[in-house]
């Protein structure tokens, strides 16, 4: 296609359809009225010297090409019929063919192929017009259909064009959301522990002004180191906002997981928080160690929030045997503290750690429950092992403080706490 004839079909398709509505009846009135005045005809329906005032309003009916396409052309391969000039008709299937490209297209081709035999002075020499005006007729058909076609092509493509944007900017729109949800619950679950644990030993001084200088000087370190590694991890996270974020989370770091359960143990109770704690170190997936690493580091916070001074409870164990979910076996995390010893909270809270929690451990096909119990509250996470899982012996402590707390869930396992950890471990699966 040649630069002009780029320009040209440009022009025309910028025209407004009135627009060419108007041409088009200039262009029909021009042929009907050369036909008229030069065409001799034989058809004896219509006495000669009235075809100019049956053809020249003729062409006004194209104004309704577009509406009534079919009724136009019927109207005028009536009036071909009875006075033999063929401009109007020809423009209305022509019109046709762009709107539709159906059966009845067919028929009223054929029946304006047909109209060449109404006229009685071709039967003189029969097949040279007759296969003139099929032709004739066919490419008009023909180049109609080729041009509807065309436009219905580019108005699907448009269409489709379109919609592919509009879904790209609803994927992006989601992407920001989810983007945002997952940065958001990354940085709380960063901040929101140190922090506590910041404002727990800031309490602890604020409630015993008699303290000895040299525990005054412990909290006070306690309290810079807690500030300084909370300052590292926000520096962290917001260095990945700077750069290219995994699709997964995997990158914001860190992502601590069961194995550093005993060290997050050990930090609160340095800041004063009673816990008795039994941790089963086991071989599971990385992310349930991490989902795990975050029901404690949340359930903690709460204690540190609201329960200061409470007793707590960390029991972290997994149950072999048919699981709800139809696991071989389950990793249960269960958090409880008794009732707080002080009115009052440390520090404000929205709730929304809990629900950042639940949608985290429910992608992993978990379970997760908070409420109050006897007075205090209780967190309960359960999540499905694959079968592997089942049956591998429990891994070896990695640190002074989580053989410590195998010690001491050594101790509290051969008692009565024992049994009530088994008790409530087994009291969603039984």
């Amino acid at each position: 296609m040649t630069t002009r004839r780029r320009r040209l079909i440009a022009f025309w398709e910028r025209v407004g359809p009135r627009t060419r509505d108007v041409a088009a009846i200039l262009f029909a009135l021009l042929l009907v009225t050369a036909q008229a005045f030069t065409l001799s005809t034989n058809r004896p329906l219509l006495p000669h010297s009235l075809v100019p005032w049956v053809v020249l309003p003729l062409p006004l009916i194209l104004w309704w090409r577009r509406s009534h396409p079919v009724l136009v052309t019927l109207l005028a391969l009536a009036v071909e019929a009875v006075t033999g000039t063929f401009g109007v008709a020809t423009l209305g299937l022509f019109t046709l063919a762009i709107l539709r490209r159906d059966r009845v297209l067919v028929l009223l081709a054929l029946l304006h192929m047909g109209l060449i035999f109404t006229d009685r002075q071709n039967f003189q020499d029969l097949w040279p017009p007759v296969l003139f005006w099929a032709f004739f007729t066919a490419t008009v058909v023909a180049v109609g259909a080729y041009i509807g076609a065309r436009r219905d092509l580019v108005t699907s493509l448009r269409d489709r064009a379109d919609r592919a944007e509009a879904e790209r900017e609803l994927k992006a729109a989601q992407a920001r959301v989810s983007e945002r949800s997952r940065i958001a619950r990354e940085m709380h679950d960063v901040l929101a522990h140190k922090v506590s644990l910041i404002a727990l030993h800031a309490g602890g001084m604020e409630v015993n002004p008699g303290m000895s200088s040299d525990r005054v000087r412990e909290s006070a370190e306690l309290i810079r180191s807690t500030a300084r590694q909370a300052l590292e991890d926000l520096r962290g996270v917001l260095g990945v906002l700077r750069a290219d974020a995994s699709a997964d989370g995997a990158d914001l770091a860190p992502q601590p997981g069961l194995s550093e359960v005993p060290t997050l143990v050990a930090a609160s109770r340095a800041a004063g928080v009673s816990i008795d704690a039994r941790i089963e170190q086991v071989a599971v997936p990385d992310p349930v160690g991490r989902a795990v690493y975050r029901v404690v580091q949340e359930a903690l916070t709460n204690v540190h929030k609201h329960a200061r001074g409470s007793a707590t409870r960390i029991v972290v164990a997994r149950v072999v045997g048919a699981a709800p979910s139809g696991a071989a076996a389950e990793l249960v995390v269960r958090v409880s503290n008794a009732a707080p010893v002080a009115s009052g909270s440390l520090l404000p809270g929205t709730g929304s750690g809990l629900v950042g929690l639940r949608e985290r451990v429910e992608l992993l096909d978990g379970t997760l429950t908070a409420g109050p119990d006897g007075g205090g509250w209780v967190v309960r996470a359960s999540f499905p092992l694959p079968a592997s899982a089942a049956d591998a012996p429990p891994m070896p402590a990695g640190s002074d403080a989580a053989q410590r707390d195998s010690a001491e869930a050594s101790d509290a396992a051969s008692g009565r706490s024992a049994g009530n950890d088994v008790a409530h471990l087994t009291k969603g699966i039984a």
